[in-house]
Formats: C-alpha cells, sequence, structure tokens
C-alpha cells in the first residue's frame, strides 16, 4: 500500500478523535472559540514539528517565495471561511440538505486541481470520487426525514446552496495547501515531503490562529476566557489536531487533493465504529449504504 494511503488513514483517524474532543469543548465554550482552539493550541505543535524536523532530524529548512505565500494565504482564509459556513448551517432546519452538499469537496477539488494546477483524473478515478461523494451525502441524510428525491430537487434551496459553497471552499482550500508545499520544492536540495508538508501547516496555522483570536478579539471577548478555564482539554486538541493537519498535508504534497479527500471519507467509518461498538448505537440502512459506498471508492482508488 503506497505512503500516502497510510497517512491519511491515520490522519482520518485523529481527525475523528479530534472532532469528538471538540464536541466536548462545545459544552463548556462557543462554537467560535471551540474552532479556534483546534488552530490556536495547534499552533506549538505545529512549530515543533517544524524545529524537530529541521534542528534533529536533519531535514533542509525551505525557503519560502511568493507563489507559496500566495496559496497558503489562499488555503488558509478559504478553510476557515468553509468552517464557517458549515458551522452556519446548523442555524437552518433542514441542515442535512447542506450538510450533504458540502460533502462534494473531493468532486470540487478534482476540478480546482484541474484548473489550478493542470492534473486530470481518469474516467475510474472520476467515478470512485463520485461513488464516495454519493455515499457521504447518503450518510449526512439518513437520519432525517428527506428522501433521495427532494434531496436532488432542494438543489436550489438556500441550505443547500450554502452546504455547496462550504464545499467548494473546502475543496479550493485543498488545493491550496497542495500548491503551497509544492512551491517549496525548487528551495530544497531534493524534493522532501515531510518538510514541505510541516513548513506549510506551520505558516498556515499560524495565518489562521492570528486571523480568529483578532475575530474573537473584536467580536467575541467573552469567549477569551470560557477558552482559558478549557486550557487543558484544549492543548489535547490542539495536539490531535496539528497531528491530523500534519498528515493530510504530507498526503496532499504525495498525492492529488481530490484523490487524498476520497480516502479521507474513511473518518465517516471510524465514526459508526465508534458509535456502534462503543456507544451501541444502530446504524440503519441508508448509512450502511452510504458506508459501503465510501468503501467501494477508496478500493476502487487505490487498486486503480
Amino acid at each position: 500500500m503506497e505512503t500516502w494511503v497510510l497517512i491519511t488513514v491515520a490522519a482520518a483517524f485523529l481527525q475523528n478523535v479530534r472532532s469528538a474532543m471538540q464536541k466536548h469543548l462545545k459544552g463548556v465554550m462557543g462554537t467560535t472559540g471551540a474552532t479556534f482552539v483546534r488552530f490556536g493550541f495547534g499552533l506549538p505543535f505545529a512549530l515543533l514539528y517544524l524545529v524537530l524536523l529541521w534542528r534533529f532530524a536533519g531535514h533542509p529548512l525551505p525557503v519560502p517565495n511568493s507563489i507559496f505565500f500566495l496559496w497558503a494565504v489562499i488555503g488558509g482564509l478559504a478553510q476557515i471561511t468553509a468552517t464557517f459556513l458549515l458551522v452556519h448551517l446548523f442555524s437552518f432546519r433542514n441542515f442535512a440538505v447542506g450538510t450533504a452538499y458540502s460533502r462534494t469537496e473531493p468532486a470540487q477539488a478534482a476540478l480546482f486541481g484541474l484548473i489550478f494546477l493542470g492534473e486530470e483524473a481518469s474516467q475510474g478515478t472520476l467515478v470512485a470520487i463520485a461513488i464516495s461523494v454519493v455515499g457521504v451525502m447518503l450518510i449526512s441524510v439518513a437520519r432525517t426525514t428527506l428522501s433521495a428525491r427532494s434531496l436532488v430537487t432542494s438543489v436550489f434551496s438556500r441550505t443547500a446552496g450554502i452546504g455547496l459553497m462550504s464545499g467548494t471552499f473546502f475543496g479550493l482550500s485543498a488545493v491550496s495547501y497542495r500548491s503551497a508545499s509544492l512551491a517549496l520544492a525548487p528551495s530544497l536540495p531534493a524534493p522532501d515531503y515531510i518538510m514541505q508538508a510541516s513548513f506549510t501547516l506551520g505558516f498556515v496555522i499560524m495565518l489562521q490562529t492570528v486571523v480568529m483570536l483578532a475575530w474573537i478579539v473584536v467580536r467575541e471577548p467573552e469567549e477569551l476566557q470560557r477558552i482559558g478555564a478549557a486550557w487543558r482539554p484544549a492543548f489535547v486538541v490542539g495536539f490531535v489536531g496539528a497531528s491530523a493537519s500534519f498528515g493530510w498535508f504530507m498526503a496532499m504534497t504525495l498525492q492529488q487533493a481530490a484523490i487524498v479527500k476520497v480516502v479521507a471519507q474513511v473518518e465517516m467509518l471510524f465514526t459508526f465504529a465508534s458509535s456502534f461498538f462503543v456507544f451501541r448505537e444502530w446504524i440503519n440502512r441508508l448509512e450502511l449504504l452510504g458506508c459501503l459506498l465510501i468503501v467501494a471508492g477508496v478500493v476502487m482508488l487505490i487498486v486503480l
């Protein structure tokens, strides 16, 4: 099995752990604070990874250029925007529709990869992406009264539009991170995906921390006290989140962002596994079908 696949699966598992812990933090602070924890408390670990690679593992430090800064800034801001739109969906009664459409991220990442990087996908890859996207969309609406027909006919609804925009910005951020990481290669003696990913992560998470901290200070200063009161679990979230992001960045340096995002859907399988084996929650038929489609799409990509 290729290295990027193993890295992606490990990152998906860590992201599942981080998401579960963020839900716990959501009970003691607002949405903005719980989102900030992912970046602010992940920053020390992201910088630690970079220093360890540079000073102790002997990886040369890359020299960033204008292309790197352009794509890193676009990616960082796009991810914040995508996350905001996704959280905003929860204010709507039929947010499941929007969430389902936000899961079109891998397909949109494939489009952005073609536009900005000239990365073409084979017919088999496109089919695998489509299968996995349908699987995740089914899971998103599996516990609602929506039918497959209503999901299709609601494409012009407000929630669907917000969901699609969220998926658009997530897809853009993934391709931007890959572009930024690849832009560092010419400054190194030889391509070094580990250092390229670590350097990109360090810069991006620093940018996101500054942007979100400024927002909290200006718009929601009361969140600072809540964040400070929960600093112990927040540090754990930061560590797990930074480790997961490091994995995503390495995988997307090695492989097209759209393909990585498809394999990343195995996070849904980890979620259902914990729900079934730990919390004894049953999975309905639509969720089971969605899981099978995700597995089929991932297997198709790996064997292609």
